[in-house]
This record gives structure tokens, C-alpha cells and sequence, in this order.
């Protein structure tokens, strides 16, 4: 698993550096002008887009935490595809100046990871979550089964997933990061008691979703 950074995810860096040379190499050639301004403006919202800051992690019993920052888009009961069951579906969408580090929202042990290559359709339309390139990690999460699916958005389709089946992950750890706008679904047992509701602002690990009950 990655360690989160407070200056930028190590999957940034590569941006990092060229949106750096670029605007280096504007201000050399051109002077203090309009594309110089450019291209340190795009330095400063490539930093903003891949920061990566710790996060502290909510001291409650069953507490669902959100995967992502973002805006919760949809609340829906809904099949649940990669667990094969009934479930309460929480959609978080990350626009491109949301934080892309995805974190476990519980403790627990992954049964299961998915991938599916998929193909491009706007993440606000319903036919996204079957059609994109995604990515759902199936976590046993003590007796409870949670979903995390990580759908890519239009503007780049590249996820990463950092774990596998036996793997045991810990509420707000980092698992994975999705580039340039995307969504995160979670599907929660039907009985999860909400928190939060459509149009609601999320962060990665400190916003609460929802409650499991006891098991």
C-alpha cells in the first residue's frame, strides 16, 4: 500500500515534473507574459489534483468512511454486480480539482478484486458503472460485505489498484488512485444506515457515509 504524501502522490510526479519544465521553459523563452502565467497556473492545479495528505480517521463503531473526496452524486438501492447481491449503492464523483487518492471506507480482508477494461461514457450517466473501465475490490469487512468500485472518467481512463485477494486493509488506507475526474461507487449492505445524502461534499476518510449494524 502506498503511504499518503503532503506534498503530491507518487503517481503525480511524472505530471509534476513536465507541468515544472514547461512552465520553466516559458518563463525562460517568453519572459513573465501570458503563457508563462499558464503554465505555472497549471503547474499549481496539477499539485492541487494529485496531493495526497494524511487524513485522520473517525473513532466510530461501524462507521463507513467515503473512498474519495468528492460530491455524493446518487443514493439508490441497486444490485451489486461484482458481489452478486441486493445493496445500497453511494456514488462519490471526483471532479478535477478533487484530491484522486481512493482509501478503504472499513476494516477488512478483500475477497475479491475485478477489473474490466470497459470503454468511456460520461460518469454522471447511469450506463457508466457498467460500461467504463473500472476496477471493484470486494472487502469482507466482519461478516459485513462492502464494495469499493472505481470507475474511470472521460477525460483519461487510467485506474491503479495497489491490492489483492487476502490482502487486509484498514479504514483510510490507501488502496488505489484513478487520473482526471472520475467516480467511486460503494455498495453497503441493504441495512446500512445513511449519513449523508445526494449533493453532500465528501473527504477521503474523514467524511462519514454511513453506519454498518452490528453483525
Amino acid at each position: 500500500m502506498n503511504s499518503p504524501s503532503s506534498i503530491a502522490a507518487r503517481e503525480g510526479w511524472p505530471y509534476v515534473v513536465l507541468a515544472l519544465i514547461s512552465a520553466l521553459a516559458a518563463t525562460y523563452f517568453t519572459g513573465l507574459g501570458v503563457l508563462s502565467a499558464l503554465c505555472w497556473l497549471t503547474l499549481a492545479w496539477v499539485f492541487h489534483l494529485f496531493r495526497d495528505p494524511p487524513r485522520v480517521v473517525p473513532v466510530v463503531p461501524g462507521a463507513i468512511l467515503s473512498p474519495a473526496d468528492g460530491r455524493v452524486v446518487k443514493i439508490e438501492r441497486a444490485r451489486d454486480p461484482y458481489a452478486n447481491r441486493d445493496a445500497l449503492k453511494i456514488s462519490v464523483f471526483m471532479n478535477l480539482f478533487n484530491a484522486h487518492s481512493n482509501r478503504s471506507c472499513v476494516d477488512g480482508v478483500i475477497r475479491n478484486v475485478q477489473y474490466f477494461p470497459g470503454r468511456l461514457v460520461n460518469v454522471d450517466l447511469d450506463a457508466s458503472s457498467a460500461d467504463n473501465e473500472r476496477n471493484a475490490v470486494v472487502i469482507d469487512s466482519h461478516g459485513h460485505v462492502v464494495t469499493l468500485a472505481q470507475v474511470a472518467g472521460l477525460v483519461a481512463r487510467r485506474i491503479l489498484c495497489y491490492v489483492k485477494p487476502g490482502d487486509t486493509l484498514m479504514r483510510g488506507q490507501r488502496f488505489g488512485f484513478i487520473r482526471f475526474g472520475s467516480r467511486v461507487d460503494v455498495y453497503l449492505p441493504t441495512d446500512a444506515v445513511l449519513n449523508v445524502a445526494p449533493g453532500d461534499k465528501v473527504l477521503a476518510t474523514t467524511s462519514i457515509l454511513a453506519t454498518l449494524p452490528k453483525p
